[in-house]
């Protein structure tokens, strides 16, 4: 990293309620593509690379500290106890943000801006060093949004949409809310905002006024693409916003030779990676940390959260994984349901109706129909018939099931665990297994059949004894 980043900081702020969202989950979490709002603008001052981030948590922030602690270590959290207003945000991180030459300034509630648009900026203000450089956008529409002011002395100002006057409200040059500021210029003004406004807060985008007046030389990116920089406020940002991030994410897949047979019924989270010649019929979604690797395919409207698909394997759709690794030239599905730490080794097969859950199934192993596999670990090259249950769960806790190499276990067959079979052992159709199975040794666990010779000529007539009268 050069010295200008490393005397870069990138404040988020995320402290709001979000009250158009009409939610109890504060905006910053509210799901998008399967991640919360956050994750993008984290992504993209990371995707920058930028080391030094810190968020501004406040309403709920408990909440909001709970996630990046486990998903973003190393983003330091800062509280704004009160929430008035953005320039109270970024004054509440003084502390913090001072120890560097330069402060990039994002909000939480943008998550369609890229880590290139951010690094345009950073270039754009290395090369000519102005107190501030912020970013706007140019609305058709810009209702809700802080207005760019171009003063006649080529002074810049921003005001915001509930103080502007009437001929501003026409103003279509938009503020982004991206600012960057040199920290020691923000030092000076940021102490002197004031709350004397409509909605009796401290505005951020008051110091831009403020250096202007005392030290000048504000400088403005204006960004080509306006879908990047607009913020998600309602539902229908979500849906907007979820609509943009899905086809840009489905495209740049497609650039590096991903198949997809319809990409407008197709969802791909942020996280996921493929590789060339992936295949996705149409219906797919795909989330979470999962891998999609070469020659693979994912049949109609199967799901996959968590899913590793080793090379050459198939999802037969629909069906539904979740947290599962799936080996190369595995077969999954059609109508399958992995979940929970589920293991196929390379050549593994799980068909029709068959639930595995926190499992290992070894090379070649078969369970083609009507089962399910809960905490089992089974073999290479066995057979597991239709119907088979391992019954894991005793009422007050769960028990494992182990089946060796080269296993037969018959139809409709339940283990009741802990229990295991042997290497090349096999159980009879029917049998509910509670004892060790040697190895080599065949598991008969079942009442004697018994034939009633002559049973049809005893059975009543159709209609019993009234019936010919």
């Amino acid at each position: 990293m050069d010295e200008q980043q490393r005397s870069l900081g990138v404040l988020i702020l995320a402290a709001g309620k979000g009250v158009r969202m009409h939610s109890a989950r504060p905006k910053a979490l509210q799901p998008l593509l399967e991640e919360p709002v956050i994750f993008y603008p984290l992504s993209a001052a990371a995707g920058a690379g930028i080391e030094n981030i810190a968020v501004i948590v406040g309403y709920q922030g408990a909440l909001v500290e709970d996630y990046i602690e486990k998903e973003w270590p190393g983003v330091e959290i800062i509280w704004q106890r009160e929430q008035l207003g953005t320039g109270h945000a970024v004054k509440s991180a003084m502390d913090w943000w001072k120890r560097f030459d330069n402060l990039l300034v994002l909000s939480g509630d943008v998550p369609l801006i890229r880590a290139e648009t951010i690094r345009e900026m950073l270039a754009r203000h290395e090369n000519s060093s102005p107190r501030c450089t912020l970013m706007s956008f140019v609305a058709d529409d810009p209702s809700g949004y802080g207005r760019i002011v171009r003063l006649a002395d080529g002074g810049v100002r921003i005001v915001e949409e509930s103080d502007a006057a009437e001929e501003e409200l026409f103003i279509q040059e938009i503020n982004a809310g991206v600012y960057l500021f040199d920290a020691a210029s923000l030092s000076v003004v940021i102490n002197d905002l004031t709350s004397d406004n409509e909605l009796g807060e401290y505005y951020l985008t008051d110091t831009i006024q403020l250096i202007d007046e005392t030290e000048g030389d504000i400088s403005v990116v204006i960004c080509d693409d306006p879908q990047e920089l607009l913020g998600v406020n309602t539902p229908g940002d979500l849906a907007s916003a979820s609509k943009v991030l899905g086809e840009r994410i489905i495209k740049s897949h497609m650039q590096n030779g991903v198949k997809c047979m319809d990409p407008s019924s197709t969802w791909i989270g942020p996280r996921v990676e493929c590789e060339p010649d992936v295949f996705l019929e149409p219906g797919v979604q795909v989330w979470g940390k999962s891998r999609l690797c070469e020659r693979s395919r994912v049949g109609a409207w199967s799901t996959l959260r968590g899913v590793t698909l080793g090379r050459g394997s198939a999802v037969l759709g629909p069906s539904v994984l979740a947290d599962s690794d799936i080996g190369p030239g595995s077969e999954v599905g059609p109508f399958a349901f992995l979940r929970g730490g589920v293991k196929l080794e390379s050549g593994a097969k799980v068909g029709r109706f068959v639930e595995v859950k926190n499992s290992t199934l070894g090379e070649n192993v078969k369970a083609m129909h009507l089962s399910y596999i809960g905490d089992a670990s089974i073999g290479r090259d066995t057979n597991i018939g239709a119907g088979t249950i391992t019954c894991n769960y005793d009422g007050r806790g769960k028990n494992r099931t182990s089946i060796g190499e080269g296993c037969f276990v018959g139809s409709d067959t339940m283990l009741v665990a802990p229990v295991a079979m042997g290497d090349n052992s096999a159980t009879a159709a029917g049998s509910v297994i509670t004892k060790d199975i040697p190895g080599g040794a065949l598991g008969v666990a079942r009442g004697r059949q018994t034939n009633i010779e002559g049973w049809n000529g005893r059975k009543p007539a159709a209609g019993g004894k009234d019936s010919e009268g």
